[in-house]
């Protein structure tokens, strides 16, 4: 196989050519990490929410586990959302382009976001309060379907390809990053305020918050360029229908979803077997946390805050050097770490939390997000390089938002009812585990993708598949795909 690199350093640099495509890449990596770091204080934000307010705001009659349940119920419906905006944002992404996108994605989200800041509770419109709360969440989990795919792929689809999993990394600290603003600031405002001031008004700052970071993101955002890989690509897609159109010919170009299903089933099924201990242990790390702490051990809400802000900040300093790591040895052999350790890390972690002593649970959240970020990391370049670029952004955002259905969706809810049931933390460890198995088993079934060119992955004749088009790479160059 030929190294894209290998083709790429034969290629004369104009002057100051290398000077400002690392301009031009830091640009794109702001975007973002900016972006991603707002979709998720979003997303998470409403996750921190349901563990401690929204059972009791929008959900008062109920027994208080049963209340979280309920609200937990509505925090999964984000995620029943999620495939649905990758099947949108996806089609669109793959014609269109990923930039344009990701504007529409921000805009939704950081509109939700603040819309549930304003919204009546309970104890003024009745039922009407969770419906209305239900209704936000799905625009919240429609928005992020999309937003991931885009994202990643902007940066994976810019720059060295030597350095992919280093710069690809950096929007997946989007996600620590927003649970570190999230969770900060709703610390902050549980230490500040009484619990009787939080839950009249100030659960509604952290939202309302989200307007002005939409803003933000949007002056970022809107000031990148497009993917020069999609723009070559769809270049030569239309270079081939002026050529039919010349020719008196007609070539109908498939449904991205449809050569998806078509051509890269297998890789969507990696893709979403790869998401299944990284989704389930995050979320029980950092969601469920709050709920056993508080209504298992009888901790304060801020001892759960403050020890996930801990550990949301180290998590955010590890990924990229996960990622950067992945350049060298390889996505998938980072991605095993990771799974593994995930699983051996879970019966100790629970045991750290029983101690009650703060700083043993920070230590157990802050070493399982390092491990979680073992699978983090590499992910974004991993499934970029499973998929051509005509299907690319489908390909990835359905492998990645499908899963998140069967696995982030109910981890809480999941969690809490075998806490429910066991009054225990063993079950919900083997819920964990299982995950790890079921992860460890679709890497192994995956190739090492960490030298795939981008402008030609997927271009060739797929393993028992019909031929595609073959496609040169931007330096004219033809190099074969890894099956």
């Amino acid at each position: 196989m030929v190294s894209p690199s290998s083709s790429r350093s034969s290629s004369p640099e104009p002057p100051g050519g290398a000077a400002a495509e690392a301009r031009s890449l830091r640009r794109i990596v702001a975007a973002s990490l900016v972006g991603t770091t707002i979709e998720w204080y979003d997303f998470f934000l409403y996750g921190s929410a349901a563990a401690l307010v929204f059972n009791k705001l929008f959900f008062p009659d109920s027994d208080p586990l049963v209340g979280t349940l309920l609200a937990f119920l509505t925090y999964a419906v984000g995620f029943v959302a999620r495939p649905i905006g990758a099947l949108v944002f996806g089609h669109y992404g793959d014609r269109v382009g990923r930039k344009k996108l990701l504007v529409i994605s921000l805009l939704l989200m950081g509109g939700a976001t603040f819309a549930i800041g304003l919204l009546p509770t309970h104890a003024t419109v009745g039922a009407l309060a969770p419906v209305l709360l239900t209704a936000l969440r799905l625009v919240q989990g429609f928005a992020l379907g999309g937003e991931w795919g885009g994202a990643v792929l902007l940066v994976s689809e810019h720059g060295d390809p030597r350095r992919r999993g280093f710069w690809a990394s950096w929007p997946q600290t989007g996600a620590p990053a927003g649970q570190l603003l999230a969770t900060g600031v709703l610390a902050a405002l549980t230490a500040l305020l009484s619990d009787g001031a939080f839950e009249s008004w100030g659960w509604r700052v952290p939202f309302l918050l989200s307007g002005v970071l939409v803003l933000v993101g949007l002056w970022v955002r809107l000031a990148v360029d497009e993917s020069p890989v999609f723009k070559e690509a769809r270049a030569r897609a239309e270079a081939r229908k002026a050529a039919d159109r010349k020719a008196g010919t007609s070539t109908v170009e498939e449904l991205p979803l449809l050569a998806v299903l078509r051509h890269h089933w297998r890789d969507v099924l990696v893709a979403m077997g790869a998401r299944m201990a990284e989704n389930i242990s995050f979320y029980v790390l950092t969601a469920f946390i709050l709920v056993y702490l508080t209504d298992h051990l009888d901790l304060s809400q801020q001892t759960g805050l403050n020890a996930v802000l801990i550990a949301s900040a180290v998590h955010f300093a590890v990924i990229p050097l996960w990622g950067a790591l992945s350049d060298r040895v390889g996505r998938r052999p980072v991605y095993f770490l990771g799974a593994i350790g995930v699983g051996a890390w879970i019966f100790p972690f629970f045991a750290l939390l029983d101690t009650g002593k703060f700083g043993l649970i920070a230590l157990a959240v802050t070493v399982g997000l390092v491990l979680h970020g073992a699978m983090y990391a590499p992910q974004a370049a991993f499934f970029s390089e499973l998929f051509a670029t005509r299907m690319r952004y489908s390909g990835a955002s359905i492998g990645a938002q499908f899963s998140s259905v069967a696995a982030g969706a109910p981890a809480p809810m999941i969690a809490t009812a075998l806490l429910a049931e066991y009054d225990g933390s063993a079950m919900v460890s083997m819920y964990v585990i299982a995950a790890v198995l079921l992860t460890v088993v679709a890497v192994a079934c995956a190739a090492e993708t960490r030298d795939r060119d981008l402008a030609t992955v997927g271009e060739t004749t797929p393993p028992g598949g019909a031929p595609l088009e073959a496609a040169p790479s931007a330096e004219g160059s033809r190099h074969p795909v890894e099956p």
